[in-house]
């Protein structure tokens, strides 16, 4: 058994606004559209519906639940579906139209066909559902009911609750064994997802895949500061990371310096406007804490990564210093030409970003294991704090810290989350969820700065930080945890 999840899983790219209301509903769609084809019942049916449960149940016409539901049964996925596709296909749906099962077979299809029951919450998880197909006879050919556990991961009833990661060759099971790990192996935690990766596919397959990984959440960010008008939803909340880059270009053009506090802001706000419209976005590891992890990193390929280049010309695959600028793993070692800055410093930054992603999914694997990513089931101390703790670590890893500053900033990250709620108002991913996003970024980088000048040792470990936000999400009321009951869910007034 180990903790370890790969970063391939951990930051899956779909569409916004919910990794567990959108994306893992959706996924469940599709694990249930081709499981009626694998086991060749689709001939028989003649109508699907769905149920949801619990805090599905609650804000899922808020997080667009059954609109994803729908497409999943048309056999969309997440990572391919063009996010209009996705849009309002439950609530605009035709009447009297056939849904396309498994985008073969048509069967008769309601909107009615979705049910809401909040007040239904079944033993395995608060976010839950269950899909059934009928006969001619209104007989049930199959149900099945499915979990969405966060971060887009679905389990089926029935199956293991386990993270099962035997294959993998370092396996570890808490912080402080993955400690104990790296300083057995002389590996960074980056080296060793890395060799955890690889197990499974070559050194280039890894590294073109998490370069796919920050295109995606490069591009997410890109997209949302040049996208303006008001979201989707009922509260009409504007857009704003686009009149701040305006602001920010204007300031910069006037000649005066760059203000990189500001721009990380803006780049956080960017991801979770982009996410809040239903666009694409990477689960990091949610889509509701998706734009924090982004931010970070692309603070440090903006204004720190090309600190201290243009003294060495060696492209090493592993993580050496070269020019004073640490550098990530990915491809054979090459020769970049004489004088040619600009090659050592995108070399540079791709390979500090796949070591800033790695680190991240070492870090985030704990939070999963151990604890939650899922607002139903911890509050938001489970996934924008869990987010935080893993851009913390990242951005000290690239930063040349040590193992234990890593740990170290990953747990006064997630230290001061503890206790955070989930409470969005009127069950949109909008408020308080876009700027607490920014607000956590910053906190990402304060960490990793407190914990870079320090030694690594420190008072609460990070176990006892992920342990502490495991008991307090149980002891937390159910009203705070992604069911709009409490907090500011009931105290704002949506106009």
């Amino acid at each position: 058994m180990s903790a370890y999840v790969s970063a391939f899983d951990l930051f899956s790219i779909g569409i916004g606004p919910s990794s567990s209301h959108t994306v893992g509903p959706m996924r469940a769609a599709v694990d249930f559209a081709r499981r009626l084809v694998h086991g060749d019942l689709l001939s028989r049916v003649e109508r699907v519906t769905c149920s949801l449960y619990g805090s599905l149940g609650a804000t899922g016409i808020g997080h667009g639940t059954p609109d994803a539901v729908v497409a999943g049964l048309r056999g969309q996925e997440p990572e391919t579906v063009d996010p209009g596709a996705v849009r309002e296909a439950w609530v605009r749906y035709p009447a009297g139209e056939p849904l396309l099962l498994a985008g073969a077979r048509p069967v008769a299809f309601a909107k009615d066909d979705i049910t809401f029951e909040p007040r239904t919450r079944l033993p395995g998880h608060p976010n839950a559902m269950t899909l059934r197909a009928f006969d001619e006879a209104g007989g049930i050919v199959t149900q099945e009911t499915y979990y969405s556990v966060g971060g887009g991961f679905i389990r089926r009833d029935g199956e293991d609750r386990a993270v099962g990661a035997a294959e993998y060759p370092y396996r570890y099971d808490d912080a402080a064994s993955l400690m104990r790990l790296c300083d057995e192996t002389g590996l960074t935690i980056a080296e060793l997802a890395r060799a955890n990766e690889e197990s499974r596919a070559s050194e280039a397959e890894v590294a073109a895949g998490l370069d796919a990984i920050w295109n995606a959440m490069s591009g997410c960010v890109e997209a949302g500061l040049h996208e303006g008008g008001l979201l989707p939803g009922g509260l009409r909340v504007r857009r704003r990371a686009s009149v701040i880059r305006e602001q920010l270009e204007a300031v910069e053009n006037d000649g005066h310096r760059e203000l990189p506090g500001e721009w990380l802001g803006a780049f956080a706000l960017a991801v979770n406007e982009e996410n809040a419209s239903g666009g694409r976005v990477v689960t990091a590891p949610t889509n509701g804490a998706a734009g924090i992890l982004p931010a970070v990193a692309m603070y440090w390929w903006r204004f720190l990564a090309d600190s201290g280049l243009g003294r060495g010309n060696a492209v090493t695959p592993y993580g050496e210093l070269v020019g004073s600028a640490l550098l990530g793993f990915g491809g054979e070692p090459t020769e970049v030409p004489d004088g040619d800055e600009e090659a050592v410093a995108d070399a540079n930054r791709r390979r500090g970003i796949r070591r800033f992603l790695l680190t991240a999914t070492a870090l985030g694997s704990l939070f999963k294991a151990n604890a939650s990513i899922s607002g139903a089931e911890g509050g938001c101390q489970a996934e924008v704090g869990s987010a935080c703790a893993m851009a913390a670590g990242g951005l000290t890893a690239v930063m040349g810290g040590t193992t234990r500053q890593i740990e170290n900033a990953a747990e006064i990250a997630m230290e001061h989350h503890l206790g955070l709620t989930c409470d969005p108002v009127g069950g949109l991913v909008q408020i308080p969820c876009i700027e607490r996003n920014a607000i956590a970024a910053s906190t990402a980088v304060t960490a990793a700065r407190l914990a870079l000048r320090g030694d690594g040792q420190h008072f609460v470990s990070l176990d006892m930080v992920v342990e502490t936000m495991r008991q307090t999400g149980i002891d937390m009321s159910t009203k705070y945890k992604e069911t709009s009951e409490g907090g500011l869910a009931v105290n704002v007034i949506e106009c």
